[in-house]
Order: C-alpha cells, then structure tokens, then sequence
C-alpha cells in the first residue's frame, strides 16, 4: 500500500512539474485517494473482524436485542393463558373433619 502511495505522489508530482496538472488538481486527487482507501480498508477491517467474532460464537448487539424482544413476547404469549387457567380453576373445598362419634362408629 505504501508503495502504491509514493508511486501515485511521484506520477501527480510529475505531473504538476510538467505543467500537466495544478497543485489543485492534485490535492483534490490525493484527497480522493485518501478517501477511497479508508473506506475499502474500514470495510475489510469491519468483515474481518465479523468473521472472527462469528468464529468465536458472539453475536452483535443488535441481535442480541432482537432475540431479546422476541423472547420477551414469547413469554408474554406463555404466561397469559397460565394465569387464566389457575384463575379459572375451581378450588378444593377441605374435607369435613370427622366428629369424635363418626370416628367410632366407623370402627
């Protein structure tokens, strides 16, 4: 990379040298150049750096959230109708305790 840097700066010096181009032409050039660079490399960083997370087993933050909210309405979907059912369901009466005369004539 470095070696394309230093031979593009020695054509546009030539260049501007020869009269073929302005000072300006050639800071609006290397501007550009600058700007492209940084973003193929920002976007080789960025897949590289998914790649390995994604070896790793992390997720990103943003599907961390989503699995988040779908789990959420998941157990809001689940708890509902088991909170209708113990509402609805009818309650045991308790067992008549035996008299001390029901327990003898049982015998």
């Amino acid at each position: 990379m470095a070696n394309d840097l230093f031979a593009s700066l020695r054509t546009y010096l030539n260049k501007v040298s020869d009269g073929e181009r302005t000072p300006a032409e050639l800071a609006n050039a290397l501007n550009n150049w600058v700007k492209q660079s940084g973003d193929v490399l920002k976007s080789k960083i960025d897949e590289e750096v998914h790649n390995t997370v994604t070896r790793m087993g992390f997720i990103k933050r943003e599907e961390f959230d989503e699995l988040k909210t779908e789990f959420e309405e998941f157990k809001k979907v689940h708890d509902r109708p088991a909170t209708k059912k113990s509402a609805a369901a009818p309650k045991k009466k308790p067992a008549a305790k035996k008299t001390t005369t029901q327990k003898k004539s049982s015998r």
